[in-house]
């Protein structure tokens, strides 16, 4: 397996515990990925064991461009964390070592759906921002809708809630559904809803003959929302799932 260097470009923080960390490939090759994919981060314990972590990629770029540089990843910190360490330990200039992309958690090209469903929570959203610009082509070409079930806490862990809520009031078809499970926004957009995202899905009445659904983030809500979509006729293979668990 090919490891390359990541060199910290500028970080951010989301959320109060989940930080947006923009690298760029230090090796002078592009990183050729396609927008759900995943890459590890390779590094060592304090015993010198080595380990890795996987990070789905939220970088947008227009891949009808080619491929591009900048590699950027949405990292929670977890007390103790041996990943978060190495990632609050990073000066702007320092360099990760990095494998892949990985993973086929992706919108397909032979997709003949009528709609995506996509459903996350916490970090688990981060594919969904890569995939922005393919589902714009998508609605535009193909005339599709796409929704967002994005679940969080509170306001303050709805992480990139102000570029998909934007991307949602430019593009028609697109439709953003923030639920919190503890507290609302003091001034909640009608498509707002108060509880897990899991309770929503009826509202969306999904339908196996058109829509496709995508998973991503915390393991019980993945499994609740096979569940309850499989419920509804859909498919398995028109339900793709990745679970994030999260590990020290």
């Amino acid at each position: 397996m090919k490891q390359f260097p990541l060199k910290l470009v500028s970080r951010r923080m989301l959320a109060p515990t989940v930080g947006h960390y923009v690298f760029q490939r230090d090796d002078g090759e592009p990183l050729d990925y396609i927008p759900g994919q995943f890459i590890q981060i390779h590094f060592q314990y304090a015993d010198g064991t080595t380990t890795k972590r996987s990070y789905s990629l939220a970088t947008i770029h227009d891949h009808a461009l080619g491929p591009g540089e900048a590699v950027e990843i949405a990292v929670s910190y977890v007390p103790g964390g041996a990943a978060t360490a190495l990632f609050e330990g990073l000066a702007d200039g320092d360099t990760v070592q990095a494998s892949g992309p990985f993973g086929r958690f992706c919108l397909m090209p032979a997709d003949a759906n009528r709609r995506y469903l996509l459903i996350a929570t916490g970090t688990g959203v981060t594919p969904y921002r890569a995939m922005l610009p393919q589902l714009e082509q998508q609605i535009r070409e193909r005339g599709i809708e796409a929704v967002l079930l994005f679940g969080a806490r509170t306001p303050a862990e709805l992480l990139y809630g102000d570029e998909f809520r934007a991307f949602a009031e430019r593009v028609p078809g697109f439709r953003f559904v923030p639920c919190f499970s503890r507290e609302l926004p003091a001034q909640p957009h009608p498509d707002v809803r108060h509880g897990y995202v899991q309770q929503f899905i009826d509202e969306f009445a999904p339908d196996g003959a058109g829509d496709i659904a995508y998973l991503c983030g915390n393991p019980n809500m993945v499994d609740a929302c096979f569940e309850a979509l499989k419920g509804y006729g859909l498919p398995v293979p028109q339900i793709r799932r990745e679970k994030y668990v999260s590990s020290k």
